[in-house]
């Protein structure tokens, strides 16, 4: 059976199921959950200090599936990198989808009413995972310069067909909100940077001798 259509989770009314039942082990009804779609949550370069921070937000209470955030992710990433390049900006996802989806079993065809049949309450087998979201709250976040954020909010506009609410972007110049960056590039850049440095010290020294030689 395909994917069903993302305005059957939208809804946040209902109880949320986020994981397993560790302590109570009769209300462990999520047997397990479904594998995270998000490729990643941190994209672009992160060791450039950039001026102005563009928040993508939400304006309902919804839930937003991790199919539809990685859709936008990849929406924005390539816009990005086609536009700007990739060392120009810094997109961060500020969600993180803890919400089980479940369905119940269905059939299609004639007399396919009679798999419905049974428990009331049925709690229904796992099929993805949404991030349930209040009006108003980030979910996503891109670092540029003050040339860019044109550019930027083209990119973010990208996402209002892939959300099931409306969208607002928020730009301005406090890039410390978007939280911590990933630390392990940082440290490889910098390993990166040291290794060319003594590269580079070794080239100067032997040309160098040479001269000192020939001279």
């Amino acid at each position: 059976m395909g994917l069903r259509p993302g305005r059957c989770y939208r809804r946040s009314n209902k109880r949320a199921y986020t994981r397993l039942a560790i302590t109570v082990h009769k209300k462990n009804y999520v047997g397990a959950a479904p594998a995270l779609k998000i490729r990643q949550f941190n994209m672009g370069n992160s060791i450039k200090e950039f001026s102005h921070i563009l928040d993508l937000k939400v304006t309902d209470d919804v839930q937003i599936r991790d199919n539809a955030i990685e859709s936008i992710r990849i929406a924005i990433n390539r816009f990005l990198m086609k536009k700007i390049g990739k060392d120009a900006f810094f997109i961060k996802i500020r969600v993180f989808p803890h919400i089980v989806l479940r369905e119940n079993k269905q059939a299609q065809g004639a007399g396919a009413d009679r798999i419905s049949k049974g428990m009331s309450l049925s709690f229904g087998k796992p099929v993805g995972r949404a991030a349930r979201v209040s009006p108003g709250q980030t979910i996503l976040s891109v670092l540029v310069d003050k040339e860019h954020v044109e550019i930027a909010k083209q990119a973010l506009k990208r996402a209002n067909s892939r959300i099931p609410s409306g969208i607002a972007i928020i730009v301005h110049t406090d890039t410390k909100s978007i939280g911590t960056k990933p630390s392990k590039i940082k440290e490889e850049v910098a390993e990166e940077k040291k290794e060319t440095l003594e590269t580079t010290e070794k080239k100067e020294g032997a040309e160098e001798k040479k001269e000192e030689k020939a001279g």
